[in-house]
């Protein structure tokens, strides 16, 4: 529930912030401080007010469940709360601990005074979100802790520690913050009130400094709005009285909440909390303890994994069958802490210390007292029902045993072992110490307990879990089939390499279809795509692809793939080589190659995401929309500012989606049926309805 809770300590009054889990400043809260302010102003014995936050944070800002709600602007808002503290004739100071952003450091920017515990995070994370701080973030920071650490804060969205803040913070406090900051409330009694609006601001060669800073905007931020309009608030601070400043502020931010980039980040942020909430698995299932885990297959996907469970200070048992592998495995592991100590991001204790939890074996015993393995072994249904016939045997009671397969039947996989409620998939993503997103596969006898442990450890080592159901290639990598086979077919009718991976990037994708081939191993590609001929010998064959890996071609690790590649060096060069064997194969294919327009190449390759993601949708593969964009902004290098394929098929309307996609059917060299429109995609365009709609 919702409240700020009045108390007094002596002459001074304590308003706490209790809105579970990060005090957002709903409705209820902001009302009931407001509330706590009339009534310590009213109170003549009262000479001081502390504002401080219940649990283990100050404020997070504003309240998620009220964002584009009316409650967001019902009275009092964030605004008008902060004219009220101001206003106060009696001291206000925050107390500041754990969690200070957004709407809250601005809360606690208008009080008189603050005071904090070291450690504490203060930041103004608003950019990410496609805004910038609306409620006098922009003209406040600058006042107190200058121009170039205000606007470092509100460009990057970062946290800092309160002790590197010292001209925000009047006083650190040591142990009992509460005790501390009444404490200095008392001493701050009868003396003028310090209002941060007052202070002068002033910075000499600010246009230099704001010209380098547009520059420097300009060339990182892909055209993204919002950045170019921080800097254009922060220098209002420095050119123009305080309320002026403000304006301009409510100003720039009420233009940016209406972009479609702003639309996009907010539906992004949503995604990835809705992602953990699993339909028919209640919030308080108990989940199973994981404090040792083990992993099976020590190369580049097995070392990565590893390492995740070390980061979060889980002891891991490393298993190779050879020595040699094994001793790689290690040596890998170890140049990647080094090189992250190397950039400063760990001390030399730290990589030293997880080093020392994870432990390398030969021996599959010595993983039986593990509570999670996670095998990474060869993608080939042979080697995983060996090594899963062998974790049963050895793994104890209430282990879970986790596959790491990108594109095989989970449902077979537990059906090697005696215990198929156990099993789950884990699919991360390569490389496994970076990339954010893990899949998380769900088999039909997979027990509720052991998805939620899944999802509880996927926040434990820093991922975003998703659930997938179980499917030849799950969410992410069924569409990415769809989407790369558009682009071998844009190949076969005029494109060329460089074309489309230029285009899908001037899109926003992170890396061309064609790059991300070469990075990731055209062999892994080559591999499916064999099976899948064998399984269904009517399959389209991607002969140029196969041609490709048939010379010995695979990418970034043979140096040479769709592109070639210096030693050393990771720039794609295109290869006149490759061109030939394009042009090559459409002659002999009987094609008529064509010019083909940046237009066509990325409506084609990310409508077929989309409609590929609504018949996923549709099946029940995903459990909602988001739950898909997710998918492709956490593993995929999907450009954020346009929220996901399924967002963006919505914003471009699910009706020009359709008649796009009928457009691209009556291509004369369209796969039969490839282009026929999912169902729900027919259904909700008839609506007029959309997907994240449905959710």
């Amino acid at each position: 529930m919702s409240e700020a809770i009045y108390s007094t300590d002596g002459a001074t009054a304590v308003i706490t912030m209790s809105n579970p889990p990060v005090n957002g400043l709903g409705h209820g809260l902001r009302a009931g401080i407001l509330a706590g302010l009339d009534k310590a102003a009213a109170d003549p014995a009262i000479r001081s007010i502390v504002l401080i936050g219940a649990g283990k944070m100050f404020s997070g800002g504003a309240d998620i469940k009220e964002f584009d709600t009316p409650k967001a602007l019902a009275e009092p808002t964030v605004r008008t709360l902060i004219t009220a503290i101001e206003q106060s004739k009696k001291p206000v100071v925050a107390a500041i601990h754990g969690v200070c952003m957004g709407g809250g450091l601005e809360v606690a920017l208008a009080c008189h005074y603050r005071v904090a515990l070291a450690g504490a995070q203060i930041a103004l994370p608003e950019v990410k979100l496609g805004l910038l701080p609306g409620a006098g973030g922009t003209q406040r920071l600058p006042r107190l802790v200058g121009v170039e650490t205000a606007l470092n804060m509100i460009l990057s969205g970062a946290a800092v520690p309160s002790e590197q803040l010292k001209g925000l913070v009047d006083e650190m406090i040591e142990a009992d913050l509460l005790r501390g900051a009444v404490a200095f409330a008392r001493k701050v009694e009868g003396h003028p009130l310090k209002l941060v609006r007052d202070l002068p601001l002033h910075y000499p060669g600010a246009d230099a400094f704001f010209g380098f800073a547009r520059n420097l905007v300009a060339a990182v931020a892909k055209g993204a709005p919002a950045p170019a309009k921080c800097i254009e608030a922060v220098a209002a601070a420095v050119s123009m009285p305080f309320d002026e400043g403000i304006r301009l502020e409510r100003e720039l931010f009420m233009q940016l909440i209406q972009t479609p980039e702003s639309a996009a980040l907010r539906h992004a942020f949503f995604a990835e909390r809705a992602a953990s909430r699993i339909p028919d698995v209640p919030e308080d299932t108990k989940t199973r303890p994981i404090a040792a885990a083990a992993v099976i297959g020590a190369g580049t996907m097995g070392g990565g994994i590893a390492m995740n469970f070390a980061n979060a200070g889980i002891p891991v048992t490393l298993l190779e069958m050879q020595q040699e592998a094994l001793d790689k495995g290690v040596v890998t592991i170890r140049k990647n802490y080094e090189a992250s100590a190397k950039k400063g991001k760990l001390t030399a204790a730290q990589v030293q210390e997880r080093l020392g939890l994870i432990t390398p074996t030969l021996n599959y015993a010595d993983l039986a007292q593990a509570y999670i393995v996670i095998e990474a072994v060869f993608e080939e249904i042979g080697v995983k029902e060996t090594v899963f016939k062998k974790l049963d045997e050895v793994m104890k009671q209430g282990a879970i045993l986790a596959s790491n397969t990108s594109t095989l039947d989970v449902d077979k996989i537990a059906a090697f072992t005696g215990r198929p409620q156990d099993v789950i998939g884990t699919h991360f993503f390569s490389p496994a110490n970076v990339m954010k997103l893990l899949e998380i596969v769900r088999g039909k006898k997979t027990s509720k307990d052991v998805l939620a442990t899944a999802m509880a450890l996927s926040k434990k080592i820093k991922k975003t879990g998703v659930i997938s159901g179980v499917c030849d290639g799950f969410i992410g990598n069924r569409m990415l089939a769809r989407y790369a086979g558009q682009a071998l077919a844009l190949l076969e009718e005029g494109a060329l390499p460089k074309q489309i991976d230029r285009a899908m990037e001037s899109f926003g994708m992170a890396m061309g279809p064609l790059r991300v081939s070469d990075l990731a191993g055209g062999d892994i590609s080559w591999s499916i795509r064999k099976r899948r001929y064998a399984e269904n010998p009517g399959a389209r064959r991607e002969v140029i692809a196969d041609r490709l890996c048939e010379l010995g071609r695979f990418g970034q690790k043979t140096s040479v793939g769709w592109y070639r590649y210096e030693p050393g060096k990771r720039d794609a060069i295109p290869d006149p080589l490759v061109e030939d064997l394009i042009v090559a194969y459409s002659k002999e294919a009987g094609i008529e190659r064509r010019k083909i327009s940046d237009e066509e190449i990325v409506q084609r390759c990310i409508f077929a995401l989309v409609n590929e993601g609504a018949r996923i949708l549709d099946e029940g593969i995903a459990q909602r929309a988001s739950d898909i964009d997710l998918v492709y902004l956490a593993g995929y290098g999907f450009p954020s500012s346009r929220g996901g394929p399924m967002f963006y098929a919505d914003s471009v309307g699910l009706f020009n989606v359709e008649r796009a996609m009928k457009r691209f059917a009556a291509n004369p060299r369209a796969v039969p049926g490839f282009w026929t429109p999912a169902p729900l995609l027919s259904r909700l365009a008839a609506q007029g309805a959309t997907f994240n709609g449905r959710d």
